[in-house]
């Protein structure tokens, strides 16, 4: 939600106004207190009730960090694919 209102007060702005508007809400202290806000909150809503949702939420984070770090190796894969069909040789391969 305080996303939401951050978008919605830089919304009126011109933009040459905006990095001026930001600049003090993006100190590193401010940061740091977001993220243990965040932390706490997170901590309270999912560890302190014994859900299993943080279970989930490690798998998918797992998920889709190893599907990140795999990228460029099936892109290069893809590409070679794409250039021995381009080549004519794409019966050969595999």
């Amino acid at each position: 939600m305080a996303m939401r209102a951050l978008i919605n007060e830089i919304r009126g702005m011109k933009v040459r106004e905006v990095p001026a508007y930001l600049k003090p809400k993006l100190t590193w202290e401010n940061v740091k207190n977001g993220a243990d806000q965040a932390i706490d909150r997170y901590i309270e809503k999912y560890i302190e009730t014994s859900s299993p949702e943080p279970l989930f939420h490690v798998c998918f984070g797992l998920m889709a960090f190893s599907y990140l770090v795999n990228l460029p190796e099936e892109r290069r894969h893809l590409a070679h694919l794409e250039e021995l069909e381009r080549q004519g040789a794409a019966g050969a391969h595999h």
